[in-house]
């Protein structure tokens, strides 16, 4: 993001946040074990991976305890109701970020990268929640949840932090997406994915 853009870190959060939470709610019951983007993950264990990572987040900000399961080893079971975990980390992250200024100039994150000035926190986690949500839908069916309005800052910021994240394993190796790629394919491509991905092919 821009300088202009700084304070405009909230709106793309809140959308992440939006479109994690739909996705979320999309999933069909006989869907969870299915296979997804992130490779050796399940629809389970991805919905894991996003609610933990938003917990750490929060544990960050906030100085809590954090996610009680490692998000790099999610279990692939969930007792009870399914949703009731990401619902939980969403709000929590929501209260959390509400209390960071718009131009805060080191927010406390669980990456490598340690604090990072407000944006740069706030929308990675929205990257976070808004790619993983992505790879959520296309697994089970539903349209994808990125537009290009959301894709373009957090490939903004992605491209501003990622390249240590390849080297612990969070992300792929980046992939070609052609010359005429907009602004969602462009994103997932730099992250790794392959925006043509479906089920069928894993």
């Amino acid at each position: 993001m821009n300088e202009t853009a700084v304070g405009q870190w909230r709106i793309v959060l809140d959308e992440a946040y939006r479109v994690l939470r739909t996705t979320a709610e999309g999933i069909p019951t006989d869907a969870w074990d299915l296979s997804t983007p992130c490779e050796r993950w399940a629809v389970t264990q991805v919905l894991q991976h996003a609610t933990g990572d938003q917990l750490a987040y929060v544990a960050a900000i906030t100085g809590g305890s954090g996610p009680e399961e490692d998000p790099f080893a999610p279990s692939g079971r969930i007792e009870g109701d399914k949703l009731t975990g990401v619902y939980a980390a969403l709000d929590a992250s929501a209260r959390a970020w509400a209390g960071v200024a718009d131009d805060e100039p080191q927010v406390p994150t669980p990456l490598p990268h340690g604090a990072l000035p407000a944006h740069l926190a706030a929308v990675a986690a929205a990257l976070d929640a808004a790619v993983h949500a992505w790879d959520i839908a296309v697994a089970t069916g539903q349209p994808s949840p990125l537009s290009d309005d959301l894709a373009r800052p957090l490939l903004d910021v992605a491209r501003q932090i990622v390249e240590p994240l390849r080297n612990y394993g969070a992300y792929a190796a980046a992939l070609d997406p052609g010359a005429e790629a907009d602004d969602v394919t462009a994103l997932l491509s730099y992250l790794g994915r392959d925006p043509r991905w479906t089920g069928a092919r894993h």
